[in-house]
């Protein structure tokens, strides 16, 4: 679901090329790192300590990302080591690399506890085939027949397959922690929805924020109900979230995001972030006025075609919203002789 780029600005045009950063304001780098799919790329950033560097976020554990962090080291950072490490939510591409930092470079990892228990807890659940469990949930969302089909033959995703191994030891940051960093004051507020106990960063100073995916300008993070918790209801986590911390929003920040450009017109994006999914909410409640699953919602709900490089998060944020609805009386549901679920609204 998109945002309207109208109402916010980007004060940097491109991005850093791979290995070469873009200084944001004094003691702050934003980088660039690939990803291998759709959204080619996530956005990680160093502090700078003075005798060394706070890193934010890492990228994928893979070679690639490796190397380009090895470039980063020796250029950008000039050598300087890197001596703490900020994960703000568990997803891969934020965490894959943070166990490296650790190991290789003596780091220590700051993450919230949630962020850290997933991941080292994803680390050891090593797929070969699909759970029974899961293909119920597949089947409980509407999957599409040939894509279960093909799925059944192949190796599901394994969050250690692009994830660093995480020596034991982090430090808790929490609602309310302070850290200091790249000579700044940065106060934690924590996010939900698109990540349990989600990490952001502002500045006293009142000029950055750093947002993770909590807070992105022009895609709203992925709102997702997965197999471990079938019935979880994230979009009232994430809406809960984006109204709490539109009372922090101010326009004198520039939001550095885990993905896209940074941007300036924060109260203007959070009344976004919120108003998409309330009118994302109305349109899936009119469409169910005839039984359907997670899968028949995709064009109420995206209002654009869904190809196979989107099908799997558009299905667990399909799936996300209807329970939206069902958990608040404002839909039914029922089994479908072939496991799915049939929303309709109330």
């Amino acid at each position: 679901m998109d945002g309207g780029r109208d109402l916010i600005r980007y004060p940097f045009e491109q991005p850093p090329a791979h290995g070469e950063a873009v200084q944001i304001a004094e003691g702050v780098l934003w980088m660039r790192l690939p990803l291998p799919m759709k959204l080619d790329h996530v956005n990680v950033y160093a502090l700078d300590d003075g005798d060394g560097w706070t890193v934010v976020d890492t990228g994928f554990a893979s070679r690639k990302s490796r190397a380009i962090w090895q470039e980063i080291m020796a250029g950008p950072l000039r050598g300087k080591p890197v001596t703490r490490v900020i994960v703000t939510h568990h997803h891969p591409d934020h965490v894959g690399l943070a166990g490296w930092f650790q190991s290789e470079f003596g780091a220590e990892l700051l993450t919230t506890r949630t962020a850290w228990l997933l991941s080292r807890m994803l680390l050891l659940d090593v797929e070969e085939t699909p759970r029974a469990e899961t293909v119920a949930y597949w089947k409980g969302c509407g999957m599409a027949p040939e894509i279960l089909a093909q799925r059944m033959t192949e190796r599901p995703f394994n969050f250690a397959d692009c994830v660093a191994s995480m020596p034991v030891g982090y430090t808790r940051i929490q609602q309310g922690s302070v850290i200091e960093a790249g000579g700044r004051v940065w106060d934690v507020h924590i996010g939900n929805g698109h990540a349990p106990e989600h990490a952001t960063l502002w500045s006293r100073d009142g000029d950055l924020v750093l947002a993770g995916d909590q807070i992105l300008p022009s895609i709203s993070s992925n709102l997702g109900v997965y197999p471990t918790e079938p019935e979880a209801d994230p979009v009232s986590e994430w809406l809960e979230a984006c109204e709490r911390l539109s009372g922090l929003a101010s326009g004198t920040y520039l939001v550095l995001g885990g993905h896209k450009l940074p941007f300036t017109g924060l109260p203007a994006r959070m009344r976004q972030l919120i108003d998409n999914h309330h009118s994302a909410l109305e349109r899936l409640e009119e469409d169910l006025s005839e039984p359907k699953t997670a899968v028949d919602c995709f064009p109420a709900l995206f209002k654009r075609r869904i190809g196979a490089a989107e099908y799997g998060l558009a299905m667990v944020e399909a799936m996300a919203h209807c329970l939206h609805l069902w958990h608040a009386g404002r839909a039914t549901r029922e089994r479908r002789d072939d496991g799915a679920w049939l929303f309709r609204r109330a």
